[in-house]
C-alpha cells in the first residue's frame, strides 16, 4: 500500500483511491501493523487527503442467492475493517443486482446487508459511499431515487455513516447529459434535490466510450469520449463541485496513461483537486 501512496504523489495527485485487497477474489487478509504504519506515514508525508478504498467487485449486496449474499456481507465487513485500520475516509461500493426480485426488495436487501456488515462498527467505520452506476440489466443504483432509498433504509437499521459517489461515465451512460451545459445543470439540480450534494463525497472522473443513455459502463481517457474536453471543463469548473475530490479510473493502455489523464484534468481546470486511482 505504501507504493500506492508514493505513486500517487509522484504523479502529482493530492488524493487517491486504492483496493485494499484483490478486487476479484473473495479471500483476503488484514494488512500487518508495519505495513499500515508505513502507509499512514507516506500519506502524511505527501499530504494525500482524502483516501477512498474501492470495495471488491464481487460484492453483491442485493443478491437473493444466500451464498453470494453471505460472502458479500463478509467481504464488505473486511473492507470496512481494513479501511478503518489504514485510516481511509471512504469506502466505495457498488450496491449490486436485484435479479430475481423487485427493485424495492433489492433496496431492502442492500440496507439489511449494510447493517449486517457494519454490526458493532457503527460510526467508527469509514463513511460508506454507494456508487451511482450505469444501469445495465438488473443492477441497482442508476437512479438517484434508488440510491436515496438505500441510504434512508440503511439509516433505520445501522449507525454506519453513508453517502454517495458519482461517476461521470456512469452518469452519461445512465442518461444524464452532463456533457452539455443545460444537461449538467439539470443533473446537479436533480442530485441536490434527491441526494443532497453535501452527501456526494467523491466523484470518479472518467470519459465514456459509449453514448448518452447506453447503459454500458466503458471508461475512456479524459477528453476522448462522449463527454469530451468541453464537458469536463464545465464539470470541473462548476461551483457546486469545486470542493469535491475527483478520482481518475481511466484506462491504462500504455505507460504514462495515468499521468496524461491527470494532466488533462489539470489543464481543463488548473485549480481542481484531482487524483489518479491505481490500486495497489
Amino acid at each position: 500500500m505504501e507504493k500506492a501512496a508514493v505513486r500517487a504523489a509522484q504523479l502529482g495527485a493530492d488524493t487517491f483511491q486504492i483496493f485494499s485487497a484483490s478486487p476479484r477474489m473473495w479471500r483476503s487478509a488484514q494488512p500487518g501493523r508495519a505495513e499500515v504504519e508505513r502507509f499512514r506515514a507516506a500519506r502524511a508525508r505527501f499530504g494525500l487527503q482524502p483516501l477512498a478504498v474501492h470495495a471488491n467487485y464481487l460484492i453483491n449486496l442485493g443478491s437473493r442467492d444466500p451464498a453470494v449474499r453471505s460472502r458479500s456481507v463478509a467481504a464488505l465487513r473486511e473492507e470496512l475493517e481494513r479501511s478503518r485500520a489504514i485510516g481511509a475516509e471512504y469506502v466505495v461500493v457498488h450496491p449490486g443486482s436485484c435479479r430475481g426480485r423487485s427493485v424495492e426488495e433489492g433496496i431492502r436487501a442492500v440496507a439489511e446487508a449494510l447493517a449486517e456488515a457494519a454490526d458493532g462498527l457503527g460510526r467508527r467505520a469509514p463513511v460508506l459511499l454507494l456508487e451511482h452506476i450505469a444501469g445495465a440489466g438488473c443492477v441497482l443504483g442508476s437512479r438517484f431515487e434508488e440510491l436515496r432509498a438505500m441510504r434512508d433504509a440503511a439509516a433505520r437499521l445501522t449507525r454506519l455513516r453513508t453517502g454517495y459517489c458519482l461517476d461521470t461515465c456512469h452518469l452519461l451512460a445512465a442518461g444524464f447529459d452532463i456533457a452539455a451545459g443545460r444537461g449538467l445543470e439539470e443533473t446537479l439540480a436533480r442530485a441536490e434535490a434527491v441526494l443532497g450534494l453535501d452527501n456526494v463525497k467523491v466523484i470518479h472522473a472518467n470519459d465514456s466510450r459509449m453514448p448518452l443513455g447506453s447503459r454500458i459502463d466503458r471508461h475512456a481517457h479524459i477528453g476522448e469520449g462522449h463527454i469530451g474536453a468541453r464537458g469536463f471543463r464545465r464539470i470541473l469548473a462548476h461551483p457546486l463541485l469545486r470542493d469535491k475530490p475527483f478520482i481518475l479510473e481511466t484506462p491504462v493502455e500504455k505507460e504514462g496513461d495515468d499521468r496524461r489523464n491527470l494532466e488533462a484534468l489539470r489543464r481543463l481546470c488548473p485549480r481542481s483537486r484531482t487524483i489518479t486511482t491505481r490500486s495497489n
